[in-house]
């Protein structure tokens, strides 16, 4: 299964359009948003998977920000999404909460924990997990998006 993981994209239709059709021409079955969604124009780009947000340290009307992808019937975490994909156990956050992005990196609790706020794209492991940020829609350059190939666990990111 392939699963889209995508991040910081601060309300940008356009580079959340150009995001969107990456990951559909990549033929992923979800998508993780890892935060600074940005509004509610974004979240509706998402229709066509089921896909789960978080909100980043951007986000501020978290209230309406929920509701908005409520409304999309899609799925919303608050600041922290505990996750089951495929077998796999997921962490999604934001990761400007430092103190719980380290907690849930060395847990061991999760196969994956995907992430944003920093902009730069990473794949490493810590211990047993893999630690998965997909860089950064808007403001990074390259732009990019990451896909999770879930047997074998495996990440890529992708350039825009």
């Amino acid at each position: 299964m392939k699963i889209g993981v995508i991040s910081d994209t601060h309300g940008h239709v356009d580079l959340t359009q150009a995001a969107v059709r990456m990951l559909q021409s990549l033929d992923v079955e979800v998508v993780l948003h890892c935060g600074d969604i940005g509004g509610p124009d974004v979240v509706r780009q998402f229709h066509h998977w089921p896909t789960h947000f978080v909100a980043g340290n951007c986000d501020y009307d978290l209230d309406a920000l929920g509701a908005a992808v409520r409304a999309e019937n899609q799925h919303w975490h608050d600041q922290f999404g505990e996750l089951t994909i495929d077998g796999l156990k997921i962490a999604l956050l934001h990761s400007h909460d430092r103190k719980a992005f380290r907690k849930a990196c060395r847990s061991g609790d999760y196969d994956l924990v995907c992430y944003g706020h920093t902009h730069i794209a990473a794949v490493e492991e810590s211990d047993s997990t893999l630690v998965l940020n997909p860089g950064a829609v808007y403001r990074a350059n390259p732009h990019s998006v990451a896909i999770v190939e879930t047997a074998p666990l495996a990440a890529t990111v992708i350039p825009l």
